[in-house]
């Protein structure tokens, strides 16, 4: 694809690029390193983070990177992609040519993203995160984990229920586990824990299930912010083996899409009145349930 100021898409370029994109799993790749720049992703965290095969993601990959939508830069074992907003910008801009103009619209000098991965931090404080769930066994369980690795030192995760199962669900453990998650330490717990003298402050709470949203929330210390991100709770899927290990996958999708939006916020820098508006808008990202997207309006 041609590059620099004023380049314009010819039409064949502009199929090419709406072709690597009219692929669900492509169009959720680019939009994940989307949300990571400028930085990018190792490969395999791009496969965990969406939950694909090795095999599949180098073909979905090689397909973006030729068009020109994704760069790649081997850093010693790994591979690291990044987005390249340049011919999205192009084909955008080629869409709405002349409209509503009367000439057409100049696409915008593209902007080279070289790969390189976020470091992780050493943060004295980092944000205390609840998520909860009624059971604190699938959904705010993988969102837990997800957050801890994602966030790289910035946030401290923690999950719990306001009436929590025996133990978290085996397929989100198993799940977690098969993504290369550390669950060893996982367990169903009540938001009892997090209100006696010794729990931590904490900076926010996320619901992530309507039951927990609706139910009488108690005061933990430090006096959170509070958003709900309600999602379908994969553990009702009804049916064989393979229509619940679908249901977990996706949930588990729609918590990294979320967790990933959340992560590359500068929230250290921004006041809760800032903050609040910008996590409802991650609640009604795909997946949200009706109530979310009421309380989000």
């Amino acid at each position: 694809m041609r590059q620099g100021p004023g380049a314009r898409l010819e039409s064949a370029e502009a199929v090419a690029l709406l072709a690597a994109l009219a692929q669900p799993t492509r169009l959720e790749i680019f939009r994940l390193l989307m949300r990571y720049r400028p930085h990018g992703l190792a490969a395999g965290d791009i496969g965990r983070l969406l939950a694909v095969a090795h095999n599949t993601l180098s073909a979905h990959l090689a397909a973006l990177e030729q068009v020109g939508l994704l760069a790649s830069r081997r850093e010693g074992r790994h591979i690291i992609f990044a987005a390249q907003p340049g011919p999205a910008d192009a084909l955008l801009a080629y869409l709405t040519e002349s409209c509503c103009t009367q000439g057409p619209i100049a696409c915008p000098p593209a902007a080279v993203t070289v790969p390189a991965r976020r470091e992780p931090v050493t943060s004295e404080r980092p944000l205390r995160v609840l998520v909860v769930c009624t059971g604190n066994s699938a959904r705010s369980i993988m969102a837990e984990a997800i957050l801890n690795r994602e966030s790289l030192g910035r946030i401290e995760a923690f999950s719990a229920g306001s009436r929590p199962q025996e133990a978290p669900h085996p397929a989100a453990l198993g799940l977690l586990e098969e993504l290369g998650y550390d669950v060893s330490a996982m367990r169903s717990k009540s938001w009892d824990e997090f209100l006696g003298l010794e729990a931590p402050d904490l900076d926010l709470v996320i619901t992530v299930c309507d039951s927990a949203a609706e139910a009488q929330c108690p005061v933990f210390p430090g006096a959170p912010l509070r958003a709900h991100w309600g999602l379908d709770d994969p553990a009702s899927a009804a049916g064989p083996a393979a229509a619940q290990r679908a249901a977990f996958l996706q949930s588990y999708r729609h918590l990294t899409a979320r967790a990933t939006a959340f992560v590359n916020l500068p929230f250290e820098q921004m006041s809760a009145d800032e903050l609040a508006p910008v996590l409802a808008a991650i609640g009604r990202m795909d997946g949200a349930t009706p109530m979310t997207l009421e309380r989000a309006a």
